[in-house]
């Protein structure tokens, strides 16, 4: 993989980090649990973090990082918004919702670790892929919970 190409996927995955720190505040907003709202400021600090690790691997090819996130991650918050509203903030679509991101966000990192990535960038992509895959599982666990008490 040349550097452009890898300069580009980590700009991809920064931009789907960014979009989950976002979506995960705004959700975080929505919801009316205390619980959730914990729990949606904490994954949003951890795609924070995550987006700091892969802009560091960016700075380091002498390249200026993504800094925002993407198109399809603001219009996703839109929804988030929207459909809170419309549901009067019911924490079950609000979890829907972030379910559906995470899902976005882990055919992301999928389709970046399918390439040729360097050592150091795969193990960084992988980690924060396993720690993406266990969000998912927390969020869907969390969804079933509510569900069954809906």
């Amino acid at each position: 993989m040349d550097d452009d190409d890898l300069i580009e996927t980590l700009n991809e995955l920064i931009e789907t980090c960014k979009d989950g720190e976002y979506g995960f505040r705004s959700c975080a907003q929505h919801v009316k649990s205390a619980e959730l709202a914990t729990l949606m400021v904490r994954r949003a600090d951890d795609c924070r973090r995550a987006a700091a690790e892969l802009q560091q691997q960016v700075t380091m090819l002498g390249v200026t990082a993504e800094t925002t996130g993407s198109a399809a991650g603001a219009l996703h918050r839109g929804w988030v918004a929207l459909r809170s509203t419309l549901s009067a903030y019911d924490d079950l679509a609000v979890l829907r919702e972030c379910e559906r991101g995470e899902d976005v966000a882990a055919k992301n990192y999928r389709r970046a670790l399918d390439k040729s990535l360097p050592d150091p960038v795969r193990r960084l992509a992988d980690r924060q892929y396993l720690a993406l895959k266990y969000s998912f599982e927390q969020i869907c666990a969390l969804r079933d919970e509510m569900q069954v008490r809906a």
